[in-house]
C-alpha cells in the first residue's frame, strides 16, 4: 500500500500557494503527448507474482553446454569467492568515504588495482569502471584530453558491441572515427600506417580480437607513438596468464570486460570494467584510485588518493561523471585472482587454450568444416559451416549445446561462420558429444 503523506487539505493549500487549480496543472503537457490512459491490471499478491515469475523462467532453456564466447565466457567459480563476497562488511558496490572506518574495503580494492596493474604490465589502475566497453569509452576520452587531437582509429576487430557504444556515446562530439580492416585475422598494418597522422589520438585494438586471434601489436604500438599518438588495447583477462601484456608491447592502455575474473554470466551484469595505464596518465583516469600510506603513528593504511570524478571537483576540470565503481564486482575479481594464485591463473589460460586446440583437432576432421587457422587463438576460434551458422545454432540448443555465436549477425557476407569459445569447464566428454552432434546437424 502506498503511503502519500499530505491529505487533500495540504495539497488544495500548497496548490493554492503556488496558484495551480489542479495537480495536473503542474504539468504543461500537450494533450498530444498525454497518454491516453494507465490501463494498469490490478494489483496481485506475493505468491501470485512468484507463480507468474516461476513459470516465465521455465521458459528459459537450461542445461545447455556452454560453448559461446563474443566477449563474455562460461568459466568455474571457486565457492569460495561467493563466500567471501557475500559477507556483511563487503556487501556494497560503492566505495567509502571515511578512511578511518572504510580501511578493509580500501584495502580490498588496492589489492584489485594491483592485480590489475600485475594482469596487463602498466603501472597503475583505478577502482573500476561499469563494464569493458564503458572502459574503452573512457580509455578513447582519456587519449583526447592527453592529445589534444580528435580522430580515432578503431581495429574492426573490436568486438562490435564496444565499437557500438563508442559511437553512440560519441554522437554529439565532434570526433573522426576511421576503422581499418582484418585481413585473415590480424589487424591491417598496411592501412593502419597509412591512416595515422598528426591529428590522430589513439588508436583501439583488441587482443585476442573478436574473432579470437591473437596478434603481438609491438611494431604497430610503435607507429602509433611516432604519430604522437596513444595506443589502446581491449584484453581478455584470462589470456594473460600466457599472451605477452599489454605492457610488454608498449600500449599505453589496457581496459577489458573483467567478467571472466569470478563473475557470473547472469543474463548480462552487473559486470567490471578494468583499466590499467601508464604513470604519465594517471591524472587523465577516470574514477578513483586507492593508494596506501602511514598514519601519524607509522601504521599502514589505505586512501583514496585521487578522484577525478564531477563530485569532487569542478565539474569542467573532471575527467568523467563514474559514481559508481563497481566495488563488489572489483571485490570478485580480486578474490577469484588470489584464490588461484599466479601458477593457478597460468595453469586456468593453459587449459583454455588447449581444450580449445582438441576441439579445433575435432571439427577438422568433420566434412565441410573449415576451422580457419591464418592466425594463432587462445580459447575462442571461428570455423566456416557449411550451413548457415544461426540455423546450425537453432538446431544445437534443441540439442542441448549453445554452439557458439553466428558471425553473420555483426559481419556482413560472414552468414555461415561461427565463433566457438572454449573453457575449462568444458569436459572431455562435454566436446566429444559437442563435434559427434554438430557432425550429424551438417
Amino acid at each position: 500500500m502506498n503511503f502519500i503523506p499530505h491529505t487533500q487539505s495540504d495539497i488544495k493549500q500548497m496548490l493554492e500557494a503556488i496558484g495551480v487549480t489542479s495537480i495536473d496543472g503542474l504539468f504543461n503537457i500537450p494533450s498530444g503527448l498525454k497518454p491516453k490512459s494507465f490501463d494498469i491490471a490490478p494489483g496481485k499478491s506475493e505468491f501470485e507474482v512468484s507463480e507468474i515469475l516461476r513459470k516465465l523462467s521455465l521458459k528459459n532453456a537450461i542445461g545447455l553446454v556452454n560453448f559461446v564466447g563474443a566477449g563474455f565466457y562460461d568459466h568455474f567459480i571457486p565457492a569460495a569467492v561467493d563466500s567471501i563476497t557475500s559477507r556483511s562488511e563487503f556487501y556494497t558496490a560503492y566505495t567509502p568515504y571515511q578512511p578511518e572506518c572504510s580501511q578493509g574495503w580500501l584495502q580490498a580494492i588496492y589489492e584489485y588495482q594491483s592485480i590489475i596493474c600485475r594482469l596487463t604490465g602498466l603501472d597503475v589502475s583505478n577502482a573500476s569502471l561499469y563494464d569493458g566497453g564503458t572502459a574503452i569509452f573512457e580509455a578513447m576520452m582519456m587519449a583526447i584530453r592527453q592529445t589534444g587531437r580528435h580522430k580515432i582509429i578503431v581495429d574492426s576487430g573490436v568486438n562490435l558491441i564496444y565499437r557500438t557504444m563508442l559511437y553512440t556515446y560519441t554522437l554529439n562530439l565532434s570526433i573522426e572515427f576511421v576503422e581499418i580492416p582484418v585481413i585473415h585475422g590480424q589487424s591491417s598494418r598496411e592501412v593502419l600506417f597509412k591512416c595515422l597522422d598528426d591529428k590522430t589520438a589513439a588508436v583501439i585494438f583488441q587482443n585476442p580480437n573478436f574473432f579470437g586471434a591473437i596478434d603481438d601489436y609491438s611494431d604497430a604500438v610503435k607507429e602509433v607513438h611516432k604519430s604522437g599518438a596513444l595506443a589502446i588495447a581491449s584484453v581478455y583477462p584470462v589470456s594473460l596468464g600466457i599472451l605477452k601484456t599489454p605492457g610488454e608491447m608498449g600500449f599505453d592502455i589496457a581496459t577489458g570486460e573483467g567478467q571472466s575474473l569470478g563473475i557470473p554470466l547472469s543474463f548480462g551484469g552487473p559486470y567490471l570494467g578494468f583499466m590499467a595505464v601508464k604513470d604519465e596518465l594517471i591524472r587523465q583516469m577516470p574514477g578513483r584510485i586507492v593508494g596506501a600510506t602511514v598514519d601519524s603513528d607509522g601504521k599502514r593504511g589505505f586512501v583514496l588518493t585521487l578522484q577525478t570524478r564531477e563530485q569532487h571537483i569542478r565539474r569542467h576540470r573532471a575527467t568523467s561523471n563514474i559514481c559508481s565503481n563497481e566495488a563488489l564486482c572489483a571485490l570478485r575479481a580480486a578474490v577469484f585472482v588470489s584464490l588461484l594464485g599466479r601458477n593457478g591463473f597460468r595453469q586456468l589460460a593453459e587449459q583454455n587454450y588447449q581444450r580449445a586446440e582438441f576441439v579445433k583437432e575435432r571439427l577438422s576432421k568433420i566434412g565441410g568444416v573449415e576451422v580457419k587457422r591464418s592466425s594463432p587463438t587462445f580459447n575462442e576460434f571461428t570455423v566456416l559451416l557449411p550451413k548457415n551458422a544461426d540455423e546450425v545454432v537453432r538446431v544445437m540448443i534443441e540439442k542441448g549445446f549453445a554452439a557458439g555465436f553466428p558471425l553473420g549477425r555483426f559481419y556482413k557476407g560472414m552468414d555461415n561462420y561461427l565463433l566457438i569459445a572454449v573453457t575449462e569447464k568444458r569436459t572431455e566428454e562435454e566436446i566429444l558429444s559437442f563435434t559427434d552432434c554438430l557432425k550429424k546437424v551438417l
